[in-house]
């Protein structure tokens, strides 16, 4: 995919993402129903705060007190996981291409100094460095975890999604962990005019993505499903 038709795939998913936000934000984000109450919501997500995180601390923290730690969210959404997160971890930073998203998201933390959502260009993490700039601070921000669920599914083109996993590389510690989902089912069928259909990646293309961006794969689950977990750990070499 050449770098104008990238440009209109990122253009189309902010328009889309905008009027999904607008039209029902909450139910795209998490389909299960029609209508999410606040409580509902926020529920929905300290539930898979414990499926996806408490159950798995050995590898996402490492031995590192929560409160100590600066963690990423690659598409936030209405903030459902970001305000989860924003209850465990010491400094919550969370991205999404939506504008009308990130309006949602800061409102679910807007009680919560230690979580900041920023809108970025749907392809890389360079909004945090605007961000992290206007600190004053030389170095390049870094993560001590990472994490997406239910994003790059509907993300078709594979160099979109492989610039933000490389990226993320860039920004992680040595050995920290980025935890994502990619859709593995080998019966869907992406296509660059659709921004709900994401590029399906096979066990083997996942294992190659992570050698190509710098990660060990150390465990993957659900390949072959539409949730398809990855565990990709950065590689300690500099």
């Amino acid at each position: 995919m050449g770098e104008r038709e990238i440009s209109r795939q990122l253009a189309m998913m902010r328009r889309d993402w905008d009027r999904r936000a607008r039209e029902n934000a909450r139910h795209y984000v998490v389909t299960g129903q029609p209508e999410w109450t606040d409580e509902e919501f926020y529920e929905s997500g300290e539930i898979a705060m414990r499926e996806d995180i408490h159950n798995d601390l050995t590898n996402i923290c490492q031995g590192k007190d929560p409160r100590a730690m600066r963690i990423l969210e690659i598409g936030c959404g209405a903030g459902r996981m970001t305000h989860a997160f924003a209850g465990f971890f010491g400094e919550v930073h969370a991205v999404d291409i939506s504008r009308e998203m990130v309006l949602r998201a800061r409102a679910a933390v807007a009680a919560l100094p230690h979580a900041h959502v920023h809108v970025n260009n749907g392809r890389n993490l360079s909004s945090l460095d605007r961000w992290w700039n206007r600190l004053g601070i030389g170095h390049v921000m870094q993560f001590d975890f990472a994490y997406s669920s239910m994003v790059f599914q509907h993300i078709a083109s594979r160099e979109i999604i492989e610039s933000y996993v490389r990226d993320v590389n860039r920004r992680l510690r040595p050995g920290g962990l980025f935890k994502f989902q990619l859709q593995g089912s080998p019966y869907s069928y992406a296509n660059a005019a659709d921004t709900w259909v994401g590029a399906s990646y096979s066990e083997g293309q996942a294992r190659e993505l992570a050698e190509r961006c710098g990660y060990e794969m150390r465990y993957a689950h659900g390949a072959g499903t539409q949730y398809f977990w990855l565990w990709f750990f950065k590689r300690n070499q500099p």
